[in-house]
């Protein structure tokens, strides 16, 4: 693939045209207009390579569920299709919507530095997400979560030891839970000495941890039931992990030089 057009950018073309064409009409939406602008638009006609790259991409969002084949049941095959209610919401967040696995992992690199360890899991959950793999995507999201836990733990521990103050037993527990409430305490009682928006954000997310994304990510981990994941659930966990790895590293910075 050429340096110039990537992967990601090609995906937010189509999404683009896609949009623009589900737009002007239902009958609008064909596979030729909307592949011939979108080639247009990259500057990659005449180019083997790319252009089977935007069909890999076109075919995706088929695969996804963003896309369905048919216009009505008088026109119901190709080239007539039509956004689905998972592609409409898709489209109302285009640019970093976990369904689109590109921008959302270049929005979260952008918005914070991630551990390899959650770097891993995240980006495993968004493509699990994608394969409609709900339940798999749940257990993946919660266990990056709980990789920016384990690593607020490790530098809270290690400014108290330099502050020779004592280790809650909690916080040196092997039970995730126990480390997050034994967090959750310590923070809280010092959280008059953050500033407003430290303060405002750790009120705001870390209470999202603990009762959306523990939640979801417990509620699929336990085999207690056959029942479908609801993708909505798992669609808010992956939308709310930005902000919680933004509010992880604010934290541990707050821990490295405030902190006493």
């Amino acid at each position: 693939m050429s340096a110039q057009v990537t992967g990601e950018e090609i995906r937010k073309v189509l999404l683009e045209v896609v949009d623009e064409y589900s737009k002007r009409g239902s009958g609008y939406c064909q596979t030729n207009p909307i592949l011939t602008q979108a080639a247009q638009r990259l500057g990659i006609r005449h180019n083997e390579d790319l252009e089977q790259a935007l069909l890999t991409a076109w075919h995706d969002q088929f695969r996804e569920g963003h896309l369905a084949w048919g216009l009505n049941l008088g026109n119901p095959d190709p080239p007539f299709c039509h956004v689905t209610e998972k592609g409409r919401e898709t489209l109302r967040n285009m640019s970093r919507d976990p369904a689109n696995p590109d921008g959302y992992m270049a929005h979260l690199q952008k918005k914070t530095t991630l551990n390899e360890v959650a770097s891993s899991y995240i980006s495993e959950a968004v493509k699990t997400y994608n394969s409609n793999c709900f339940k798999a995507a749940a257990v993946m999201v919660g266990c990056a979560a709980e990789s920016l836990t384990l690593e607020l733990r490790e530098k809270l521990v290690e400014k108290m030891t330099k502050l020779g103050r004592r280790i809650p037993r909690q916080l040196q527990d092997w039970r995730i839970r126990t480390v997050i409430e034994a967090l959750r305490s310590e923070l809280d009682s010092n959280k008059a000495k953050m500033d407003l928006k430290l303060r405002e954000a750790f009120e705001a997310y870390w209470p999202a941890f603990t009762q959306q994304i523990r939640a979801v990510r417990n509620e699929a981990g336990h085999p207690i039931s056959v029942d479908p994941m609801d993708d909505s659930r798992v669609h808010a966990s992956l939308l709310i992990f930005p902000e919680l790895a933004v509010l992880s590293k604010e934290l541990r910075d707050w821990i490295g030089s405030t902190y006493a």
